[in-house]
């Protein structure tokens, strides 16, 4: 069985990016017939991510390591991943998620930013040694509402790359 984990890089609990993450791995879990998808919010760690002896940060990294698919999700902010995202990941070693297929998500207000996903995002997930068999998805914030449509879409045309690796 496929075991899906969201990462959500956004310092607001329950936020819109939260909610791209978990409309794409529904998604997905629907096209795998995976179940629910495990999901680390890290807004609700916040600066535990930084405490490499919390408990529940632990717990957190323990999740992403045994993904076989993650998807990982942060707002663009100045050209780029959260920090708070970039600190979380700084605790996986290099090559740590060897074996796992990524789907790296930015959410952003304008299309200036459209490549911050292949040229910030995608890099720092193959260094971890994750997969990144498509392109990653930039978000505009005007498209929130079709997300579903195009995240089911997505879904059924890129699920066995995804499974390939």
């Amino acid at each position: 069985m496929t075991k899906i984990v969201t990462v959500v890089g956004n310092p607001r609990p329950e936020s819109r990016t939260h909610g791209l993450a978990r409309t794409m791995a529904e998604a997905l879990a629907s096209e795998f017939g995976a179940p629910p998808a495990q999901e680390v919010d890290l807004a609700v760690l916040g600066p535990r991510v930084l405490d490499y002896e919390d408990v529940t940060a632990a717990v957190a990294i323990e999740a992403v390591l045994a993904a076989d698919v993650l998807v990982i999700a942060s707002p663009t902010y100045k050209a780029t991943y959260s920090g708070l995202l970039k600190a979380f990941l700084d605790r996986l070693g290099t090559g740590s998620l060897a074996g796992t297929a990524a789907v790296p998500i930015l959410l952003g207000g304008a299309p200036n930013h459209l490549l911050a996903v292949d040229v910030h995002f995608t890099p720092l997930l193959l260094e971890l040694g994750a997969t990144v068999p498509r392109r990653g998805l930039f978000v505009l914030e005007s498209d929130l509402d079709t997300f579903g449509t195009f995240a089911a879409e997505w879904s059924a045309s890129h699920a066995q790359a995804l499974l390939a690796g």
